[in-house]
């Protein structure tokens, strides 16, 4: 399609629905609580009605409404009954409404607590502090999310997560409205650095696991939607711990026209890494610092800055390993020595202007530009020679537990100088207006991308001890040097390729929202959009379109029942398009998911406090699915668009003050998924007596006949059938200022199978299911209500003092397999554990 009626359509799109101007009225107050002291962050919006207003830090807030119509304005805030009031205006009329917010439970010092948000969505809102007091081995912002239903990870060092059967890359992130990117050479957890969201600078987090809205971006799975602060006054943070330390500073001027809010952070897990099965030296040093500043121009234009620097490097010296596996009859060691090392790194710089316009009450327009760049590199050489040895296994032995016989020994080589040079540069613009019951959200969106790749790695493994080349005979005897044949050696694997590829996206959308309520007071809301894209590397132009509807009826119980249905897409990005060659498949198109939602939520109390319990129900039908294998947290693709695959589920979550005054929640997931591969088959081997032949173990290997075999449907990369997850928060009634939390999880194991094929079907073998505990305790040593002798002391707000557990059970998870193989050519899988017990302390200080 021409580039010009592909902007035709877009702008069509956007001005066939026709905004117009509609009178308001103002409604401004400021909120206190009983005490008279002023409630920051507190909700304040129309029933029913996407969007609204937060009170500053002094409690105040203004919020336009529709004139000329009864508008119920409701506020929230944690800890508090909510309020509803409804108000009917006159055009340009302004009220002040300042009422006096009542506790709903005991108030625990600094406690957090999930918000409830807008129930008619499928988004789900985050209290921002939760991250920075949540005990995770990784320390990254997304942590808090593994504890949500459809939310898995076997990988604690990681911030990747999967979401109903997904991989790590069918997840949209936002930050501030703007896409954020992950770094793409990264295989495995402990390389990774810092997540890109600081959880310091955060001041609103929104996250659906799918059914989310047509002004979202085109993946399949689920998104992320965090807004960072503009503050009102000077306030900032420090923390330094065992892994690490961070730094926040943030506040405003005189008049509140420019806000500033800066943090730089430091990790190092080389402290948890040293608890990995491999012994060595691992220096690992992770640096960022992020800024956002806004200026108000005008009371109707706003200007916003939000800049990135990341340095990520990771060096790693290994020295041996021993690990054992196996079974009771079985049971099997096998021990490393290695040599050589690992140096990587990971550097990305993003920065973004936006500019904010208000030219009427309930219209904004927003005008973004922004620039991510990633530059990276990995490069290693590492050798390890090992040995397989056979354990004692009786117990009446002396020498239980140890070498029976060795079974084999053999060595292998990895070696690795891979580069890559990422660029996108995105331009945009995104509307909103309210009008009447509904609101109208439309977006057009340009962004080009430039990458240049540099694979070389390849790898052997020897299970002899020296090397056979192959294709030809032996040229001992030959006594003319042109008489002897090539010897070849042949590599078990071999990756060379450069690439360079630009491109360009085009994408638009457009949504509106409606809410009302029948003469019986029950609550409906009803949102519809459609969003296209067109990329032009394989000329694809892709419209997808979303829908999703809540019905609240005026029951004496308090229930919610939503739908949600729509078309999603996952637009290739450059790792779809590489095969295992590194060759780049120009031609390859979207996957496409047809999703239905289903669910409820219910509040009740229990034990005199509330509680929410929460299902929710889906199925997706997947085309043009493209197949890869998962290895750590690299994800490896086919590069080709050869199956149809599905996943369904049900999620459950029940959260509410299990203790009283604090939130906790559990939540558990069933779920199934899995693909049919269009082109896949095998081809089974019998011998004169039936038997199937196997290399190394049928002795009559005389092929005589044959059966070609389908496989059908085969379990997905992410298959977790099971998972479970808690998070608990309790303290001392006498003694609030001493808390504890504590985190649970639990997940099936994944699929995998053998590494020296690609053969999907045979990846049908079972990780060892994921347990891990984790606790941490905390103790409010300054608190900002008290006066305590010192005028340093006095100089902070709150000093807190935690100390953390990391897999408190002492839990041997298993994240990947390392394959060897012995003199008879049988492959062992050996396990590759995760990080065992840990402690971590750190100190906290709010000014």
């Amino acid at each position: 399609m021409p580039l010009n009626k592909i902007l035709y359509t877009i702008i069509l799109m956007l001005f066939s629905l026709g905004i117009y101007a509609q009178e308001t009225a103002t409604v401004s107050g400021t909120l206190k609580n009983e005490k008279g002291e002023a409630l920051e962050n507190a909700n304040i919006a129309i029933v029913g009605v996407a969007g609204g207003t937060k009170t500053d830090r002094k409690g105040k807030f203004s919020l336009n409404i529709p004139a000329n119509q009864p508008v119920k304005l409701g506020i929230t805030y944690i800890g508090f009954t909510t309020v509803i009031k409804t108000f009917n205006l006159q055009p340009n009329q302004s009220v002040e409404y300042s009422p006096k917010m009542k506790a709903s439970a005991t108030l625990i010092p600094d406690f957090v607590k999930e918000v409830e948000g807008n129930r008619n969505g499928t988004m789900v809102k985050i209290k921002p502090k939760i991250a920075t007091q949540f005990t995770s081995a990784s320390g990254s912002f997304e942590a808090i999310l593994k504890t949500l239903p459809g939310v898995t990870s076997n990988n604690e060092l990681s911030s990747s997560y999967s979401v109903r059967g997904g991989n790590f890359d069918e997840n949209l992130v936002y930050v501030n409205d703007i896409q954020i990117y992950r770094p793409f050479l990264i295989r495995a957890g402990r390389q990774e650095g810092l997540s890109f969201i600081n959880s310091n600078l955060v001041s609103d987090i929104k996250f659906s696991a799918g059914g989310f809205d047509a002004k979202y971006g085109d993946k399949m799975s689920s998104v992320l939607d965090v807004t960072y602060k503009e503050p009102e006054d000077f306030a900032g943070s420090f923390s330094v711990s065992l892994q690490g330390a961070s730094f926040h500073i943030e506040g405003a001027s005189k008049n509140h026209r420019l806000t500033y809010l800066t943090g730089v952070r430091y990790k190092t897990n080389q402290y948890v890494l040293q608890s990995l099965d491999t012994d060595g030296e691992y220096r690992p040093s992770f640096f960022d610092v992020q800024s956002y500043l806004t200026y108000d121009i005008s009371e109707k234009w706003e200007i916003g800055f939000l800049g990135n620097i990341a340095q990520n490097k990771y060096n790693f010296i290994p020295r041996d390993r021993e690990t054992e596996f196996g079974t009771i009859n079985q049971a099997l060691q096998l021990s490393v020595f290695f040599d050589g090392q690992e140096i990587d790194q990971f550097q990305t710089y993003f920065g973004a202007i936006s500019n904010t316009f208000t030219p009427k009450a309930g219209t904004e327009l927003k005008f973004i530009t922004s620039a991510f760049s990633t530059l990276e590199d990995e490069s290693f050489d590492i050798e390890g020679a090992y040995r397989i040895n056979e354990l004692e296994r009786d117990l009446s032995s002396d020498e239980f537990g140890d070498v029976k016989f060795n079974r084999g020994i053999g060595s292998f080589l990895d070696h690795s100088r891979n580069t890559l040079d990422a660029y996108v540069l995105n331009t945009e613009h995104k509307g909103k207006k309210i009008k009447g019951n509904h609101t109208t959200f439309w977006g057009v969106k340009y962004q080009r991308e430039m990458i240049k790749d540099r694979i070389s790695e390849w790898g052997y493994v020897d299970s002899t001890g020296y090397f056979i080349p192959s294709a030809t005979t032996d040229s001992i005897g030959y006594t003319t040097p042109s008489a002897q044949g090539d010897n070849l050696l042949e590599l078990n694997e071999l990756l060379k390729s450069e690439i360079n590829l630009n491109s360009n996206r085009y994408s638009s959308y457009l949504q509106r929202s409606w809410a009302w309520e029948d003469k019986d007071s029950v609550n409906y809301t009803f949102t519809a959009g459609v969003r296209g894209a067109f990329w032009d590397l394989n000329e694809e132009l892709i419209v997808s379109p979303r829908m999703s509807f809540s019905w609240q009826p005026n029951w004496e119980k308090d229930y919610l029942f939503r739908a949600a249905a729509g078309v999603y897409y996952q637009s290739p990005f450059y790792r779809e398009m590489r095969d295992f060659d590194g060759n780049i498949n120009k031609d390859i198109k979207s996957q496409r998911s047809y999703q239905m939602v289903l669910g409820s939520d219910r509040n009740f109390k229990a034990w005199g406090r509330p509680f929410k319990f929460t299902t929710e129900a889906y199925y997706k039908h997947m085309e043009n699915v493209i197949p890869y294998e998962v290895d750590n947290v690299r994800i490896r693709y086919f590069a080709t668009n050869n199956a149809n695959a599905y996943a369904t589920g049900v999620d459950f979550k029940v959260n509410g003050e299990f203790v009283k005054g604090v939130e906790s929640w559990f939540s558990m997931s069933v779920m199934k998924s899995e693909e049919n591969l269009v082109d896949d088959f095998y081809t089974t081997y019998l011998n004169s007596d039936g038997d199937t032949i196997i290399d190394g173990f049928t002795q009559n290997s005389v092929v005589t006949d044959s059966i070609v075999t389908e496989p059908g449907n085969i379990p997905r990369p992410t298959d977790q059938r099971v998972s479970f997850a808690l998070y608990f928060q309790d303290y001392i009634p006498k003694l609030p200022s001493l808390k504890m939390h504590i985190a649970l999880y639990y997940a099936t194991g994944l699929p995998f199978g053998p590494s020296d094929t690609h053969d999907r079907y045979k990846a049908v073998l079972r990780i060892p299911a994921y347990r891990r505990v984790d606790i941490g305790f905390s103790y409010l040593l300054k608190d900002a209500k008290k006066e305590h002798k010192g005028k340093l002391i006095n100089g902070f707000k709150n000093i807190w003092l935690s100390a953390e557990v990391f897999n408190l059970l002492q839990i041997n998870n298993v994240i990947s397999y390392l394959w060897v193989k012995d003199v008879t050519n049988r492959s062992y899988a050996v396990p590759n554990y995760l990080t065992s017990r840990q402690l971590n302390v750190k100190l906290h200080f709010e000014f």
